[in-house]
């Protein structure tokens, strides 16, 4: 079996775990992969790795399947605000109003 890696960049995990067998054969897996510090996809398969063709419709598909999933949260509760962003910074202290002297 053959294993190769691609990063998660654009791809939905829903979306490749559909569409894998249906390009590479009943035999292939996929699953999540970090690869020198870069999270992806692991493709196990008895042949070639997706072509670049396959990945740009998994690209397009997992485009959609999030544009389906906002919208879907956005019809719940259109009067509900959006969460903050999660990295949002928080302040933890803050300095006099002189600017920083250091």
């Amino acid at each position: 079996m053959n294993k190769y890696w691609i990063p998660h960049l654009d791809i939905h995990k829903k979306v490749i775990t559909q569409e894998l067998q249906f390009y590479l054969g009943p035999d292939a897996t996929v699953r999540p992969y970090t690869r020198e510090g870069e999270d992806g996809f692991l493709i196990t398969t008895p042949g070639a790795c997706l072509t670049d063709e396959q990945i740009d419709d998994i690209c397009l598909k997992s485009k959609e399947m999030w544009e389906k999933q906002a919208a879907a949260r956005s019809q719940l509760d259109p009067d509900k605000p959006l969460k903050r962003p999660l990295h949002q910074p928080v302040l933890i202290s803050k300095g006099s109003g002189e600017g920083s002297k250091r």
